[in-house]
């Protein structure tokens, strides 16, 4: 989408004029109505009388669910598809759109980004005391030892939210740590019935754990001998600890509803939140209709940094959540941390892999060994595995759900390798009986001595936890990966951040496990996924911003993307847990977080351009050409705009471009910047000049601005990226008979292509844009052939006597414009 036309959906006046009574007869579903504000009828007193008579003109028998007047303007209520489209032709409405619903993304964090050692963590005005971090999720647990408000303050003056008292949760349960907390369920009250209070609250209490998890990782306080059963013993701590919480229940049983989220985000604005922390995602949709990215766009322009979780669909590339230009999307990666379990079989062999059980251990003793398969509920006789070990593999359903089929059976333990679609990432769980969790090379090794040996036997041992893994970080293979499939001209994830076996607060509504058979009950627990990295990231903006309260949420996220690091301390890049090699941005993004560096040395501002937004990372995709029958070899010239705002001191910076790809010539004007006071603002231009290149080709390199006097960088990552080669034939009409090409493909208009045949179809793929049912002719057409992929038959038409088939595809680009055309 471009930039201008994500400002103008906010402002976009339709003028249309009827009202209808719908029919009653069809289901009803949730929508979410936004309403053009400066057009109301001047017969309504407010805007409420006027939304509710809109509402209530095509069905007098609902009712307004929510009404926004921050993150939109307008009203979510439920309707059926008819009385929706009826409503979509009132005066003043802009859009009616069907709610999208959700779903979550899911001690040593602190020590291991060096918030401890490096002073960053400390008492006193900058240690983000009148900070608010706001946390939309689960909600959160009144009781959690990471809640505690010994050493604080009065609660700070700007806060202007409530504590919400329902089930379980009273006033008291907020304190000067927990200054504020509301739920908002009326969304899926609608869609799904009335709560089961025996199974959830109506209150802020949170049932499943995920929200207290990301609300004390991003600002929970220090709570010394923390553990999990023993594991990862010592002080657990947020990463901004002396911040302030509030925190926003939307999300339930079945989901997140957008109905819910954007009222939370509504409260948030209102309430006087600095950070806003959201670990949820949906299905991929552009910007207007992906409710998180809608309402966050509201949020940061109030001035409120949001960062998002990029979602846990890796290793697949494109896959990424949350792509939004204003909000920070994090990714994940380990921690120098490990939680060892030895598998040792009957010839003598020992596998290493992981594991968090913390019950009765296994005696060593070899006992019997079989193979389960995946373990799938009621698939294991128990006769031929009770007492035994047996090896599961991973996929299908929950690695915690396999442990309790194979417990349920009677076995003893349980070893659960990796297929090649995990490869050797290991996820340490809390499992309810003796497990090891090996990765595919050990996982093949055991199966190969099960199926070899006649008596195959086995025995599972606990190695608590161990400090110091290297390399660390790695970049979890389950992170979204890029490129941004929405607007590839910004780089996504933006950084990764801690998100495998994070120890943070849990509640006491449910077992670490998630398991409805686990009686155990835990102050802390482990939980993985970019939902953890999420918080990460909010709670190390809060830190910055009590810093430098006057930064604005682009400063924040430039500081945190600038100074990420890329690279371990021996020169070697960053390695992607997927492949074993080293990892790319559209991987890692700007890099992982560095706080030690993060007091920033550039900011960001804003310009109309996508490649002038001033982000803080480059993604240039680059499309050449070639001219048949009378060109020649075409060349493509790009250029990025960006501006940097010292706040530091008096300095000059050196550019430095490290490149390998000899077919794109990388040039920056200028290459020197000097400063000669703080807010000082400089600007520069990089030019990307691109020759033919093979299509698909994917190439990395670095900018990096060097401080002259001690060689701080801000580095600044390139991905040259989904690069097109394209031929262009060009082809009088009167070609067009007879024998034409198998597949041409028809530029139409701004971002409009078709693609048109005689032959039997088969799929046609691009990068470019479509819009269906439309095709042009001219006096000549200039036609596209490329790769193929995705398509659809939309109709027919006749071009000279001849039947062509009209197929149109979608994408995200197109870099030619054409002539004037005339529809056919």
């Amino acid at each position: 989408m471009n930039p201008m036309e994500v400002v103008m959906m906010v402002v976009t006046v339709v003028f249309c004029y009827c009202c209808a009574v719908a029919d009653q007869k069809h289901n009803k579903k949730t929508y979410i109505v936004h309403m053009d504000k400066s057009v109301k009828p001047s017969v309504f007193s407010d805007h409420l009388q006027w939304y509710a008579n809109c509402m209530k003109s095509v069905s007098e028998s609902t009712n307004m669910l929510y009404s926004y007047d921050y993150v939109m303007h307008g009203f979510s209520t439920r309707l059926s598809v008819e009385e929706a489209k009826q409503l979509e032709q009132q005066h003043g409405i802009l859009s009616v759109q069907e709610e999208v619903i959700y779903k979550l993304h899911t001690t040593r964090s602190p020590e291991f980004l060096g918030l401890q050692s490096r002073g960053m963590i400390v008492s006193g005005p900058k240690s983000g005391g009148d900070v608010i971090v706001g946390v939309v999720d689960t909600g959160v647990w009144p009781g959690s030892k990471s809640l505690d408000d010994t050493g604080f303050g009065p609660i700070p003056v700007s806060w202007k939210g409530e504590c919400e008292t329902g089930t379980g949760f009273n006033v008291s349960s907020c304190n000067k740590k927990l200054i504020g907390a509301r739920y908002f369920s009326i969304a899926y009250d609608a869609a799904s019935g009335p709560i089961d209070e025996k199974l959830e609250s109506m209150s802020p209490v949170d049932d499943d754990g995920h929200g207290t998890h990301t609300a004390t990782t991003a600002a929970g306080s220090m709570v010394t001998g923390a553990s999990f059963f023993g594991f990862a013993k010592g002080t657990a701590r947020g990463m901004a600890p002396h911040a302030r919480l509030a925190v926003y229940k939307a999300c339930w049983a079945a989901g997140c509803h957008g109905s819910d989220i954007l009222a939370a985000m509504e409260k948030a604005i209102t309430d006087g939140v600095h950070v806003l922390s959201v670990s949820i995602g949906g299905t991929l949709s552009d910007y207007t209709n992906d409710f998180v990215a809608f309402g966050a766009f509201k949020v940061v322009s109030h001035g409120i940094f949001v960062a998002s979780s990029a979602d846990n669909n890796g290793p697949e590339p494109s896959n990424i959540a949350n792509v939004a230009p204003w909000i920070a999307t994090v990714g994940a990666g380990t921690l120098d941390r490990d939680f060892p379990a030895y598998v040792t079989l009957g010839n003598g062999k020992k596998f290493r892999g992981v594991s968090l059980y913390s019950g009765k251990r296994l005696s060593r003793t070899l006992i019997p060994l079989v193979f389960g398969d995946l373990c799938t509920p009621d698939s294991l006789p128990p006769e031929k595995v009770a007492g035994k070990i047996v090896m599961c593999e991973r996929g299908v359903f929950s690695r915690l759900e396999k442990g309790k089929v194979v417990k349920k059976a009677g076995g003893s333990g349980m070893i659960l390798a990796n297929p090649d679609t995990f490869g050797e990432e290991l996820m340490a769980d809390p499992h309810v009986l003796p497990t090891a969790a090996v990765g595919e090379t050990a996982g093949d090794a055991i199966k190969r001595y099960i199926s070899l040996d006649n008596n195959p036997t086995a025995t599972i041992a606990s190695g608590g936890t161990q400090l110091g893994i290297q390399p660390s970080p790695v970049v979890a293979s389950f992170s979204s990966r890029g490129p941004n499939p929405i607007t590839p001209a910004i780089l996504k994830p933006d950084l990764i951040a801690p998100g495998v076996s994070i120890l943070a607060g849990w509640t006491g509504k449910v077992g670490p496990t998630g398991l409805a058979e686990d009686p155990q009950r835990v102050e802390f627990n482990f939980d993985t996924g970019t939902s953890m990295s999420c918080p990460h990231v909010s709670g190390l903006a809060a830190l910055i911003k009590a810093a430098h309260p006057e930064w604005s949420p682009a400063a924040i996220r430039s500081a945190l993307m600038t100074t990420a690091y890329s690279s371990y301390k021996n020169g070697e890049g960053l390695r992607d847990a997927a492949t074993g090699r080293p990892s790319t941005p559209f991987d890692h993004g700007s890099g992982h977080v560095d706080p030690m560096f993060a007091g920033g040395k550039f900011t960001c501002g804003k310009k109309n351009r996508v490649e002038d937004l001033n982000y803080p990372s480059f993604a240039v995709p680059l499309l050449t050409d070639s001219i048949k029958d009378n060109g020649s070899s075409g060349q493509t010239v790009v250029k990025y705009r960006r501006s940097l705002t010292n706040v530091g001191n008096p300095a000059t910076y050196k550019v430095s471009v490290s490149s390998n790809v000899s077919a794109v010539n990388i040039t920056v004007e200028p290459d020197r910047l000097t400063f000669v006071k703080q807010g000082e603002k400089k600007a520069y231009t990089v030019t990307f000049t691109a020759t033919s290149m093979q299509s698909g080709t994917k190439s990395f390199a670095c900018l990096a601005w060097l401080f002259e006097e001690n060689q701080l960088t801000c580095t600044v990552p390139l991905t040259l990226g989904l690069v097109q080669n394209v031929e262009v034939l060009r082809l009088d009409k009167n070609m067009i008979s007879g024998d034409i090409p198998s597949n041409i493909y028809n530029l139409t208009s701004l971002n409009q292509f078709v693609w048109a045949t005689t032959e039997a179809y088969s799929a046609p793929s691009t990068v470019l844009t479509s819009q269906r049912g439309l095709c042009m002719v001219a006096s000549w057409w200039e036609i596209f052939r490329v790769p193929n992929n995705n398509n659809g038959i939309v109709g027919n038409f006749q071009l000279l006597g001849v039947n062509y088939v009209l197929v149109v595809f979608g994408g995200a680009y197109r870099r030619k414009r054409l002539p004037t055309y005339q529809g056919a």
